[in-house]
């Protein structure tokens, strides 16, 4: 039987059984399954594990008695290089959360994380196919913004994805924007008042600011808002081509930063005060929204393209679906990534931290261009030639060194990760705060290209 090479958001290698082997049956529990390997240490060494007539019903017993509901994973016996080795399958639970011992836990990358009030609240929710948007407010549809019903009215038709009736009130209970004949949070948010916002700042450094817009409006207005103010505040170049008509050319995809805008909006934790932050730099624009990934997906997931879409407010991406702005499908950072292209300059950031989920557009280094790549392998030292081989997925600095038995900080620093980033090899997760303690760092492109090279 072959080992899986390396652990995973669904993958774990364990040296014996313990409660850290319960904590993360939990964890694939409440994200989408996966296995534990019971006698492979962390080095992917098979170190074996000793079995009794009655251990692995003792360990089924003590899964059962301390996790609630129960949960009863399957339990396989194989034999690896003449030692055993106990691999434990784990299902998806369908009913989330579950706990270990009143905590719980979610998978993320290769480690168990133990979930706030906040985070076992909203899986509660979504495994009850509940959003936070469907619940019933008191705000009257006569309250509601007419210019926000009028834009509504006129994007349905111009997508095609909806036919309106004669009676708004009826196209609202058809879209389960009225429910037991109250309105929902949802409607509130895109066509009424209400206290979340787009905060947008434009900064000429970190401290200052030299304009400001904090936006209230109905979402379905909000977005066009919001576009202005970036519009205003990006560069706009022309292109001459011999036709009759110049070509706009503007300094970020205008298309990328309005699919991330609408991203951070329906994607938004709307329990929580915290507006949506766009901040616009003269290299870069950042745009944050409270919320962190749903369960089970992980920020290698959106780099890759290998996810399937999941929706923290059903309604509110039900109406921009049918008004032709978004996609439903998990599409959205492809579609990014290819408007990404007429930009070869530019590079796109994914991250999060315990409460919010960034995007961030920045400009490259600009020493390194295309012309560059067919040099670069040779310039490659051993040391960052150790680093690429190394590196797979996202990585913090203690991880690294510790991979590569590294204990001097700064010739760590100077002689792996800096060479490494000056060849654009690879790149930090969190690329304007290089300083930060959430920092990781990953294999760009071109760095999985060379270390391919290396390999053969």
């Amino acid at each position: 039987m072959r080992i899986p090479e390396k652990e995973s958001d669904t993958i774990e290698f364990k040296s014996s059984f313990n409660k850290e082997v319960i904590e993360t049956i939990i964890a694939f529990s409440n994200s989408r399954g996966g296995k534990i390997y019971l006698g492979i240490n962390n080095k992917k060494e098979v170190v074996g594990i000793q079995l009794a007539n009655e251990s692995i019903q003792s360990w089924i017993n003590e899964i059962k008695q301390s996790t609630q509901p129960a949960i009863f994973p399957d339990f396989n016996v194989i034999e690896i290089d003449s030692k055993t080795v106990v691999e434990i399958n784990v299902s998806e639970f369908p009913v989330k959360p579950v706990s270990y011992k009143n905590k719980y836990f979610i998978r993320k990358q290769n480690s168990n994380h133990i979930l706030s009030i906040d985070e076992i609240t909203e899986l509660r929710l979504i495994s009850l196919s509940y959003s936070f948007d469907s619940f019933p407010v008191e705000t009257k549809f006569e309250e509601l913004d007419d210019r926000a019903i009028s834009l509504f009215s006129k994007r349905l038709l111009e997508s095609g994805r909806l036919l309106l009736g004669s009676n708004i009130k009826d196209d609202f209970l058809k879209l389960g924007l009225v429910v037991n004949e109250k309105l929902t949070r949802a409607a509130q948010l895109l066509f009424g008042t209400h206290f979340t916002g787009i905060h947008i700042g434009r900064f000429k450094t970190r401290e200052t600011i030299i304009d400001d817009l904090l936006i209230r409006s109905p979402l379905v207005l909000a977005v066009e808002e919001a576009m202005i103010f970036v519009k205003r505040n990006i560069r706009l170049g022309y292109e001459f081509t011999g036709e009759l008509k110049r070509k706009e050319i503007w300094q970020f995809p205008l298309q990328a930063i309005r699919e991330s805008l609408l991203n951070a909006i329906v994607h938004k934790d709307y329990s929580n005060p915290t507006d949506v932050i766009i901040k616009i730099f003269d290299d870069r624009i950042e745009i944050s929204n409270p919320g962190r990934l749903l369960n089970g997906l992980t920020i290698n997931d959106l780099r890759e393209n290998v996810y399937k879409a999941r929706h923290r407010n059903k309604l509110l991406t039900e109406v921009f679906y049918l008004m032709g702005d978004i996609e439903k499908y998990g599409t959205g950072f492809i579609r990014i990534r290819d408007w990404l292209k007429d930009y070869p300059h530019l590079s796109l950031g994914i991250t999060e931290d315990p409460m919010i989920f960034s995007v961030e557009y920045f400009e490259k280094n600009q020493q390194v261009t295309p012309q560059v790549t067919p040099q670069v392998t040779p310039q490659v030292t051993p040391q960052v030639r150790e680093l690429l081989k190394m590196l797979d997925g996202e990585r913090d600095r203690a991880e690294i060194q510790a991979y590569l038995k590294l204990s001097d900080r700064e010739n760590f620093r100077q002689n792996y990760i800096q060479p490494a980033l000056k060849l654009s090899l690879i790149e930090m997760t969190i690329p304007g705060k290089p300083n930060s303690r959430l920092q990781k760092y990953c294999l760009t492109e071109e760095g999985q290209r060379v270390k391919k090279m290396l390999a053969e």
